[in-house]
């Protein structure tokens, strides 16, 4: 395989993911600068208790679930990573959602783990009603995976319909 055919293989997965992490790495950066760790920051007193800005870290998973086992997820992050650059370019053309939604997972992946290797946790900053804080990593993370599932679903019915219409035009 040439090197063009690799790259063209990659090219949707890796600028979703290089915009995932620009995006995400820039916002944590502005966040570290900007407001001293557990500061908060919104524009409106009226919004504080539905959204605001806060300086969080987490050392566990997405939103703040199992605190502590950095280690675990940084090597999770990396067999995932690993796994999505493995099974990517054999995906079909046609399955241009399931390509969108491991792009998100790759980037989202990739911007955590940038966190973990270099300063030690993940910084949050997106503070939702009670929800726990999240980042921009997180989020592409589970919209990936809600991405991902409606893909499979939506091939899946496909599959189904043109079974069925395979049958019917056998008859």
């Amino acid at each position: 395989m040439d090197l063009k055919k690799i790259l063209k293989n990659y090219l949707v997965l890796l600028l979703i993911a290089g915009l995932i992490i620009f995006a995400d790495q820039i916002t944590k950066g502005i966040i570290r600068s900007s407001l001293a760790y557990g500061e908060v920051w919104s524009p409106w007193d009226w919004l504080t208790p539905y959204a605001r800005i806060v300086h969080w870290f987490n050392t566990g998973a997405a939103f703040g679930l199992f605190q502590g086992r950095g280690m675990i997820f940084t090597i999770l992050a990396c067999v995932i990573a690993i796994a999505i650059l493995f099974y990517y370019p054999r995906l079909s053309e046609k399955e241009w959602l399931l390509r969108i939604a491991l792009g998100m997972q790759f980037g989202g992946a990739i911007g955590n783990l940038i966190d973990r290797l270099t300063i030690g946790h993940v910084i949050d900053f997106i503070s939702v009603g009670t929800f726990p804080v999240f980042n921009i990593a997180d989020a592409c993370i589970t919209v990936g995976v809600g991405v991902m599932i409606m893909s499979l679903w939506l091939n899946e019915k496909n599959e189904k319909q043109a079974k069925m219409y395979n049958n019917l035009q056998k008859k």
